[in-house]
């Protein structure tokens, strides 16, 4: 059975980079960390004329706890606090947020909605006052809304009953979440519709007191599967202009109905054939009869990366105004070792097929690729928190080569929300709670309960869901 390292195993930097170059994974990396104004990740930057102090940013991450309204809970504000709290400058849409509700991931998501107005424009005067509390000035953060449409892997009303809405026909996926026949595919005149809720959810963000959205573009969702929808017919399938339809005319409708409103995309730049556990040691392989067409930014083989389509939508993006880009990969449903590359899998999951850092440096790479091809656009990168107790070092040198902007954080911040504002001031890391990946905070949701870090967050870890999260693994 093959065993890949612990992160933690690497006591010393030599320790680290040899491994790195024992598997050709090759990373940035400052043997040195810089601290104060001088560090590159205290560097200010300019985003699209907004100013932003510095180049940690907090990913959007799917929240569990909400009402069945779609309102927010004391457990999704004090993530929001957490946020607030962290150091970093660049909220990246908060978490995602539906547009109506049978875009919903889970009957707990947030959906904005006229009614949860107000109590989501709160979320974002909670993470205010919690950084004004702890840095004493909010003039350099830049705080946004992710907008989502689930498509493919909705559960509005049941949290393991899907209700898919799909792109288009795949059979792999399609037994994954029961799509026996082509009513689960969205037509194009619901497109049409969704597209004005888009708009809508954008004009209520921006009345909430968002500076700008997120047109959400990853992980399998509504957005990411249309542009790999090559087989699908009418106006949003087959052609590169039909596909990229839907992008081009919600960004159109949100510049003017809400002209003052900035948008972003977060983006999977690539993707894999689907994976599953294979018969070795449950170690994930590609699914028999997987169609690699229908893999986004994937080479012929299914296993291999061409960003030659991301490159062409990432010039569409800055054609129609979009200035900033938030870069992740794969999908947690189907490629989950591709998308976030951990050491333990969630429970329906598999073991990783190569080792996880294989998988960091795929993305950081592809990441460095388009921004050296695309200087417009902001990037803001994903894939760091496998990098745990080093990611400080390889975040540094990111940053200072210009393979990135911004680092982007998430599972990191459940456990370790403080770890920008750490990392900036030169304090030691908190060792014993850098998040280690063991996935609970997937593996809960998946198995119908609150999302948060269990083994590391002490208010999580006291919660009953831990016992029942010990007994599933």
């Amino acid at each position: 059975m093959t065993v890949y390292p612990r992160m933690a195993s690497f006591k010393s930097h030599t320790d680290f980079t040899d491994h790195l170059a024992s598997i050709q994974a090759e990373l940035p990396f400052d043997v040195q960390m810089q601290s104060g104004p001088d560090s590159p990740l205290a560097a200010p930057m300019d985003v699209d004329g907004v100013k932003v102090g510095n180049r940690f940013c907090i990913l959007p991450m799917e929240g569990w706890d909400g009402t069945t309204d779609g309102a927010p809970t004391d457990l999704t504000r004090r993530r929001w606090r957490n946020f607030g709290i962290s150091g970093a400058k660049w909220m990246w849409g908060g978490e995602a947020v539906a547009v109506r509700h049978d875009g919903r991931a889970n009957p707990n998501q947030l959906l904005m909605t006229e009614e949860n107005l107000s109590a989501i424009a709160g979320l974002r005067e909670e993470l205010v006052r919690a950084h004004a509390e702890r840095f004493g000035t909010t003039d350099d953060l830049f705080v946004g809304l992710q907008l989502t449409h689930s498509g493919r892997w909705a559960k509005p009303n049941e949290k393991m009953t899907p209700e898919p809405r799909t792109a288009q026909r795949n059979s792999v996926l399609d037994a994954r979440v029961k799509v026996t026949d082509d009513s689960a595919v969205i037509s194009d005149d619901e497109l049409r519709r969704l597209i004005d809720d888009f708009i809508v959810a954008a004009v209520r963000a921006e009345k909430a007191g968002f500076t700008f959205v997120d047109v959400k573009h990853c992980h399998g969702y509504l957005g990411h599967e249309l542009l790999s929808g090559v087989d699908r017919a009418g106006d949003f399938g087959g052609s590169f202009e039909n596909r990229t339809r839907f992008v081009r005319e919600i960004v159109a409708g949100i510049a003017a109905a809400a002209p003052s409103l900035k948008m972003g995309v977060r983006l999977s730049i690539y993707d894999f054939m689907p994976f599953h556990p294979g018969d070795d040691e449950r170690i994930g392989v590609p699914v028999p009869g997987a169609d690699p067409r229908l893999s986004w930014g994937c080479g012929p083989t299914g296993l291999e990366v061409d960003l030659s389509e991301p490159s062409r939508f990432l010039q569409l993006l800055e054609q129609i105004g979009v200035k900033m880009v938030c870069t992740t990969a794969g999908s947690p449903y189907s490629t989950p070792h591709v998308q976030r590359p951990a050491y333990f899998p969630p429970s329906d999951g598999y073991r990783p097929p190569e080792d996880p850092l294989v998988g960091v440096a795929r993305q950081l790479h592809a990441t460095a690729e388009l921004k050296r091809k695309h200087p417009g656009i902001t990037f803001v990168g994903s894939g760091y928190t496998y990098l745990q107790d080093w990611l400080p070092n390889v975040a540094q040198a990111a940053v200072a080569q210009g393979w990135v902007d911004s680092i982007g954080l998430g599972r990191m911040v459940l456990s370790y929300p403080e770890m920008p504002a750490d990392v900036i001031a030169g304090t030691t890391t908190q060792r014993k709670k850098v998040c280690r990946t063991f996935s609970d905070c997937t593996t809960a949701p998946r198995n119908g309960m609150i999302s948060g870090c269990f083994p590391l967050d002490g208010f999580y870890k006291a919660m009953p869901e831990r016992e029942a999260l010990k007994a599933l693994k």
